[in-house]
């Protein structure tokens, strides 16, 4: 019995001498380290946008993330909330490339990097890729990505998933617009961003916001008998030319005209 007792009480000292060791912590620096050396980490750039500096994440696989934060510090906590692991600044410059696409503009459709969509839904992701489609100075009603997708019934969770958008400027979720025309909300920073970045690109949204006040979803041209969404080939150049104006795909068909083949305003 004695010798019972002496075990334990041997034991509560081992204890009490191990905690009163002092504890170690490995440097903040080491898992990024460990991570970048195995291929794996994520790595940042802060670039410039119509809408002032946005940070912009990149893994092996692709970019994966886009905010805007005040700070990289902060950018870097709100991507560990996230992405559940930590980004670090990238050692190098961002490519031209992905510089050209986040500053945004009048010019071209611009090739577009990969893509790390880790997390989000086969739903989202169709939504997400359609939304690539849309053309820069373009916007498309969040009807048509539902219908494109083969979805039509989804217009709402079309727009769910565009609110969710990892990578907004990456991948254009300000060229979505309500099906009733009007310019709707930007998970980038609200209706007030959306237009910057739609301005910029040559959609002028006091116009889109006065055909959808008039009720005018399609414009009509006559001499070719198509009809197109508003800002098919360049907003202003359509207004212009394209007089007819019509409140619904239905009321166009009925004037006999067929629908653009390029913005495909009664995609199936």
């Amino acid at each position: 019995m004695r010798a019972v007792k002496s075990s334990v009480n041997d034991t509560l000292e081992l204890a009490r001498r191990l905690r009163e060791i002092p504890s170690e912590r490995a440097p903040k620096t080491l898992l990024p380290s460990v991570l970048r050396r195995v291929g794996l980490a994520h790595e940042y750039w802060r670039l410039e946008s119509p809408i002032g500096p946005v940070f912009v994440a990149r893994s092996p696989e692709g970019i994966s993330l886009v905010l805007r934060a005040r700070s990289a510090t902060e950018f870097e906590r709100k991507f560990r909330l996230r992405r559940g692991r930590p980004a670090v600044a990238a050692p190098t410059a961002p490519p031209a490339s992905l510089r050209a696409l986040v500053r945004g503009g009048k010019r071209g459709k611009r090739p577009v990097p990969a893509l790390d969509l880790t997390g989000v839904t086969e739903f989202e992701r169709a939504v997400l890729l359609k939304a690539l489609e849309i053309p820069p100075g373009e916007v498309r009603p969040y009807s048509w990505i539902a219908k494109e997708i083969g979805q039509p019934g989804a217009v709402r969770a079309a727009g769910s998933a565009l609110a969710k958008n990892p990578i907004p400027l990456v991948v254009p979720c300000h060229r979505v617009v309500r099906s009733d025309g009007h310019l709707g909300n930007y998970s980038l920073g609200g209706v007030r961003r959306k237009r910057t970045l739609l301005q910029a690109e040559g959609a002028d949204p006091r116009i889109l916001e006065t055909l959808a006040d008039s009720g005018v979803r399609y414009l009509g041209n006559e001499a070719g008998r198509y009809y197109c969404y508003p800002t098919c080939g360049g907003l202003r150049t359509l207004v212009r030319s394209n007089q007819v104006r019509f409140g619904s795909d239905r009321e166009a068909v009925d004037a006999g005209y067929r629908p653009c083949e390029q913005c495909r305003p009664m995609a199936a």
